[in-house]
Protein backbone atom coordinates (compact mmCIF):
# COMPACT_ATOMS: atom_id res chain seq x y z
CA UNK A 1 0.00 0.00 0.00
CA UNK A 2 1.73 3.27 -0.98
CA UNK A 3 -0.90 5.65 0.43
CA UNK A 4 -2.53 6.20 3.79
CA UNK A 5 -5.90 7.86 4.94
CA UNK A 6 -5.68 12.10 5.64
CA UNK A 7 -8.59 13.58 7.41
CA UNK A 8 -8.18 17.55 8.06
CA UNK A 9 -11.07 18.70 10.56
CA UNK A 10 -11.55 22.18 11.77
CA UNK A 11 -14.23 23.36 13.92
CA UNK A 12 -16.33 24.65 11.19
CA UNK A 13 -16.08 21.51 8.46
CA UNK A 14 -14.20 18.58 6.97
CA UNK A 15 -11.66 20.22 5.07
CA UNK A 16 -10.18 17.00 3.55
CA UNK A 17 -10.98 13.17 3.40
CA UNK A 18 -8.85 11.68 0.71
CA UNK A 19 -5.80 8.84 0.46
CA UNK A 20 -2.89 10.87 -0.09
CA UNK A 21 0.93 10.06 -0.35
CA UNK A 22 2.70 11.78 1.81
CA UNK A 23 1.41 15.28 4.26
CA UNK A 24 3.77 17.52 5.65
CA UNK A 25 3.05 18.96 9.37
CA UNK A 26 3.81 21.68 11.32
CA UNK A 27 4.29 19.83 14.45
CA UNK A 28 5.08 21.75 18.08
CA UNK A 29 8.62 20.44 18.08
CA UNK A 30 9.04 20.99 14.45
CA UNK A 31 7.98 20.03 10.70
CA UNK A 32 7.92 16.35 10.32
CA UNK A 33 6.40 13.55 7.49
CA UNK A 34 3.95 11.50 7.55
CA UNK A 35 4.45 8.12 5.02
CA UNK A 36 2.49 5.20 5.03
CA UNK A 37 3.51 2.99 8.06
CA UNK A 38 4.33 5.43 9.81
CA UNK A 39 4.79 4.63 13.21
CA UNK A 40 2.27 5.86 15.62
CA UNK A 41 2.39 9.33 16.91
CA UNK A 42 0.45 12.05 18.61
CA UNK A 43 1.65 15.67 18.13
CA UNK A 44 0.39 19.63 19.33
CA UNK A 45 0.77 21.37 16.55
CA UNK A 46 1.84 25.21 15.86
CA UNK A 47 0.79 27.25 13.47
CA UNK A 48 2.07 27.06 9.87
CA UNK A 49 1.42 24.75 6.49
CA UNK A 50 0.22 21.24 5.89
CA UNK A 51 1.78 20.31 2.31
CA UNK A 52 -0.43 17.52 0.96
CA UNK A 53 0.90 14.89 -1.73
CA UNK A 54 -2.63 13.26 -2.44
CA UNK A 55 -3.30 9.44 -4.20
CA UNK A 56 -3.11 10.96 -7.78
CA UNK A 57 -0.02 13.60 -7.43
CA UNK A 58 -2.44 16.63 -6.84
CA UNK A 59 -0.42 18.85 -4.30
CA UNK A 60 -2.62 21.21 -1.81
CA UNK A 61 -1.21 23.37 0.78
CA UNK A 62 -3.49 24.44 3.66
CA UNK A 63 -3.16 26.62 6.50
CA UNK A 64 -3.82 25.42 9.97
CA UNK A 65 -3.65 27.87 12.95
CA UNK A 66 -2.77 25.09 15.42
CA UNK A 67 -4.25 21.59 16.68
CA UNK A 68 -3.32 18.15 16.84
CA UNK A 69 -2.11 15.13 14.90
CA UNK A 70 -3.23 12.04 15.44
CA UNK A 71 -0.91 9.51 13.10
CA UNK A 72 -1.37 5.41 12.70
CA UNK A 73 0.22 3.41 10.26
CA UNK A 74 -2.83 4.18 7.91
CA UNK A 75 -4.15 7.26 8.88
CA UNK A 76 -3.81 10.12 10.18
CA UNK A 77 -6.00 12.72 11.19
CA UNK A 78 -5.33 17.16 12.31
CA UNK A 79 -7.90 18.54 14.73
CA UNK A 80 -6.85 22.38 13.20
CA UNK A 81 -8.17 24.60 15.46
CA UNK A 82 -8.59 26.88 12.00
CA UNK A 83 -7.53 25.85 8.23
CA UNK A 84 -8.02 27.75 5.00
CA UNK A 85 -6.42 26.99 1.41
CA UNK A 86 -2.92 29.12 1.33
CA UNK A 87 -4.64 30.53 -1.95
CA UNK A 88 -7.45 32.11 -0.29
CA UNK A 89 -5.14 33.82 2.49
CA UNK A 90 -5.71 37.68 1.14
CA UNK A 91 -2.03 39.53 2.07
CA UNK A 92 -3.51 43.17 2.26
CA UNK A 93 -6.30 42.55 3.93
CA UNK A 94 -3.95 40.58 6.15
CA UNK A 95 -1.93 43.68 6.68
CA UNK A 96 -4.51 46.28 7.38
CA UNK A 97 -6.06 43.41 10.16
CA UNK A 98 -2.88 43.29 11.89
CA UNK A 99 -2.51 47.18 11.62
CA UNK A 100 -6.25 47.38 13.24
CA UNK A 101 -5.03 44.31 15.92
CA UNK A 102 -1.48 46.69 16.90
CA UNK A 103 -4.10 49.58 17.22
CA UNK A 104 -6.28 47.72 19.52
CA UNK A 105 -2.98 46.22 21.76
CA UNK A 106 -1.76 49.47 22.23
CA UNK A 107 -5.49 50.33 24.08
CA UNK A 108 -6.16 47.17 25.41
CA UNK A 109 -6.69 48.10 29.50
CA UNK A 110 -5.92 44.60 31.08
CA UNK A 111 -3.49 41.63 30.87
CA UNK A 112 -6.39 39.32 29.58
CA UNK A 113 -6.97 41.43 26.77
CA UNK A 114 -3.37 42.13 25.76
CA UNK A 115 -2.84 38.40 25.93
CA UNK A 116 -5.95 37.99 23.60
CA UNK A 117 -4.67 40.43 21.31
CA UNK A 118 -0.95 39.25 20.75
CA UNK A 119 -2.43 35.10 20.10
CA UNK A 120 -4.60 36.97 17.32
CA UNK A 121 -1.73 38.97 16.09
CA UNK A 122 0.78 35.86 16.35
CA UNK A 123 -1.36 34.57 13.69
CA UNK A 124 -2.23 36.78 11.23
CA UNK A 125 1.79 37.52 10.96
CA UNK A 126 1.83 33.78 10.76
CA UNK A 127 -1.18 33.70 7.98
CA UNK A 128 1.05 36.92 5.94
CA UNK A 129 4.48 34.56 6.16
CA UNK A 130 2.54 31.82 3.78
CA UNK A 131 0.10 34.24 1.73
CA UNK A 132 1.23 34.71 -1.44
Amino acid sequence: MNTFQFELVSPAEKLISEPAKKVTVPGAEGVFGVLPNHAPLISSLKPGVVRITTANDNEQEIFIAGGFADVTADNLTILAEEAMPVTSLDKAALEKELSNLQDDLKLAADAADKARLQAKIDLTKAKINVAA
